[in-house]
């Protein structure tokens, strides 16, 4: 178990430091807003995670391994911008759906483990999915992604759900829910899929014509 987890939360890390730092270099932020705003991005859906589970924040500062590869990961990106965003527009959203799968189960992990109710499970599964990547969103002045028109955050939940409810317990269960939850992503936004909205107009005034 402690294993799987290790995987799951470098690949995370790796996936959502790269994305951040992409963001940043599209919205033309200097080196400092690179690496701030893909630290935010690989490590802000642990913090609010952490927040509402009960878990210190002050946690986070104990993964220093994690931090030397995200900020070895942002230097990369900022150091060879042009290779890693064409790479990126290729490959963009297979990142940002890895990263989303990795954290989600990551983090239904930690709320299992720590005896939290299917409804507390499923809730950490989808701040840890898609927390950074809004936090990043709001900071590089973009309209979440998981507000927007594809499923994103329904995988998450699918996801936490299946760990709070213990059909998933083996390693090999994990790797599957792993590779489920990035291909649904991916379908989803080669489908279009959506959720049922509703949308609220507005109706003019009436003038009030009366003597």
């Amino acid at each position: 178990m402690t294993d799987m987890w290790e995987v799951l939360t470098i690949i995370g890390t790796i996936a959502f430091a790269l994305s951040g730092a992409i963001v940043a270099m599209e919205e033309k932020y200097d080196l400092m807003g690179v690496y701030i705003l893909g630290l935010v991005t690989a490590f802000g859906g642990g913090a609010v995670r952490n927040l509402l589970i009960g878990v210190p924040v002050s946690a986070l500062w104990e993964q220093g391994s994690l931090f030397i590869i995200a900020i070895v990961v942002m230097t990369i990106a900022f150091l060879f911008p042009v290779i890693l965003h064409q790479q990126w527009i290729k490959f963009g959203l297979l990142f940002d759906a890895i990263g989303l799968s990795a954290f989600a189960i990551q983090g239904a992990m930690y709320a299992t483990d720590m005896g939290h109710p299917l409804s507390a499970v499923i809730v950490a599964a989808a701040l840890t999915g898609t927390g950074g990547g809004m936090i990043r969103d709001v900071l590089a002045g973009r309209k979440p992604l998981f507000l927007q028109q594809e499923i994103y955050i329904v995988w998450t939940m699918v996801a936490g759900a299946l760990i709070g409810l213990h059909v998933v317990t083996t390693p090999m269960g994990y790797i599957v829910l792993f590779v489920s939850v990035i291909i649904l992503r991916m379908l989803s936004v080669h489908y279009k899929w959506q959720l049922p909205r509703r949308e609220l107009k507005s109706f003019p005034e009436k003038t009030n014509t009366s003597l």
